[in-house]
């Protein structure tokens, strides 16, 4: 029987959950780097003893881990972050220019071929590239290059939090930026494409804009590349032609803000939001914890409410803190900013907690081993 493994990036370390096929026991493992905020956890979908951490103090900075074994021990790797060249600036929340300054990595994604190759999202925003395990890092400096004077920090700062690669051509990849917008590199990060159109911001001075959307997560299944789903501040999104023109599928959602967006792994067209209030309220509608789903790529949705809490729950799940499993049924994972951690084992029909007090939830990843 296969296992399943969440890997849960948390304000004060990262927490193991190791779970038989069933997903219905949870060994919890952790805290891995207690005390240090871990920001994302990642595994290596060729290698499933491979995996990387990526932590920060404010006394330390930012910490690259590495781990051979599965998380049983880890070794720090390369921390050497450099802007290619001069890095000139971008803008500051009251649209002066700013100097670019690395602060942290917020996000991993590792090739889907080999454990050595792995993508790093920084912020102030920025892709850097490893090719010997996180050992040493380049910036793939033409993402900043095109655009990048034009960035402005949104409210949780100037960072690319998502990375996709297309897994039957890994010089096809995806990139999204709060609060820049959404990027396409066809020739593995030597150019890039801003794909933007038909996306509105009403806060732009320009609404519809190219550059300046708070976009907040993308999403893609792999058997479909062209296909995008994007939840951004305010609308939930999609794309059928690679991100060159975006339709709102918000539909009746209570609200079409929220930061997660997942794609289920068997379903192309089932996706999941979890809405919030507002960009001020980051909490659910009505004090009511639901997961949404479409299964029809978007407009219908429907409230998986199952074991969640129905009644004064105040708290938000965070962009990379909402996972899917390959099995069949389809597991479905989230992590909330209380520290609660929600399971289900049947594409989100039902829900049970992981038994377990976590801290605040930053990232969760769900790994399939044999």
């Amino acid at each position: 029987m296969p296992k399943v493994r969440l890997l849960l990036g948390t304000r004060k370390g990262a927490f193991i959950l190791n779970s038989k096929g069933n997903r219905k026991e949870w060994r919890v493992d952790g805290p891995h780097f207690g005390g240090w905020e871990v920001l994302h956890v990642q595994g290596s979908p060729a290698d499933p003893d491979r995996l990387y951490a990526s932590t920060w103090t404010d006394w330390h900075g930012q910490v690259i881990h590495r781990s051979e074994d599965g998380g049983r021990s880890w070794e720090v790797v390369g921390n050497e972050f450099a802007y290619e060249g001069e890095p000139g600036t971008h803008l500051w929340y009251d649209g002066t220019p700013h100097p670019w300054e690395f602060k942290r990595i917020w996000h991993f994604q590792v090739s889907p071929h080999d454990p050595d190759t792995l993508f790093a999202g920084a912020e102030d925003a920025a892709l850097f590239r490893s090719g010997d395990g996180g050992r040493s890092w380049r910036e793939l400096p033409a993402l900043r290059a095109q655009t990048g004077s034009e960035w402005q920090p949104g409210a949780g700062g100037l960072c690319l939090h998502t990375i996709l690669i297309d897994p039957g051509n890994p010089d096809r990849m995806y990139v999204a930026i709060s609060a820049a917008g959404a990027f396409r590199s066809d020739d593995g990060g030597a150019s890039w494409k801003v794909t933007t159109g038909g996306l509105e911001s009403e806060f732009l001075p320009k609404p519809e804009a190219e550059v300046g959307h708070c976009v907040h997560k993308l999403a893609m299944h792999p058997s479909r590349p062209d296909t995008l789903f994007m939840q951004k501040h305010w609308d939930v999104c999609r794309s059928d032609d690679a991100g060159d023109h975006w339709t709102e599928v918000s539909g009746n959602l209570p609200s079409d803000f929220g930061f997660p967006i997942a794609v289920h792994a068997h379903e192309p067209e089932t996706v999941y939001v979890v809405p919030i209030l507002s960009d001020m309220e980051h909490y659910p509608p009505d004090g009511r914890l639901r997961v949404y789903r479409s299964r029809t790529g978007g407009h219908e949705w429907e409230a998986l409410t199952r074991g969640l809490p129905q009644k004064d729950c105040f708290v938000n799940v965070l962009r990379d803190a909402f996972a899917v499993d390959t099995l069949d049924p389809c597991g479905i994972y989230f992590g909330t900013t209380g520290g609660q951690v929600y399971a289900s084992d049947d594409a989100g029909d039902h829900w049970e907690e992981i038994p377990g007090s976590f801290p605040r939830v930053l990232s969760v990843e769900a790994q399939v081993l044999p």
